[in-house]
């Protein structure tokens, strides 16, 4: 089952305006943010993502509350192996350089 997971924003490059670096448990990747064009983002919000995209913005205790109950029905490996899997990460990008 392949569920939404919180991240945290943590920075919106002006360059490419339709990404965003979100943090999950200590992983950082490239996030589509377009489908939440129509709600301002900043550095700190905390979004749902599911295959790459920022499904929602949510609050930080809805984050917490998210990974508890990923963690309760033990989808939270699954989904950090989700996250880590992207390869779209800016990781990626910097070790090509």
């Amino acid at each position: 089952m392949c569920l939404a997971i919180p991240g945290r924003i943590v920075d919106l490059p002006a360059e490419r305006p339709q990404f965003a670096a979100v943090e999950v448990g200590g992983v950082r990747r490239q996030v589509n943010i377009d489908l939440l064009s129509e709600e301002p983002l900043q550095t700190g919000d905390w979004v749902l993502i599911h295959v790459g995209f920022a499904m929602s913005k949510i609050s930080e205790e809805g984050a917490q509350e998210q990974m508890r109950l990923l963690a309760m029905l033990g989808e939270d490996e699954q989904a950090m192996e989700e996250i880590a899997g992207y390869g779209i990460g800016w990781e990626a990008e910097e070790k090509a350089s």
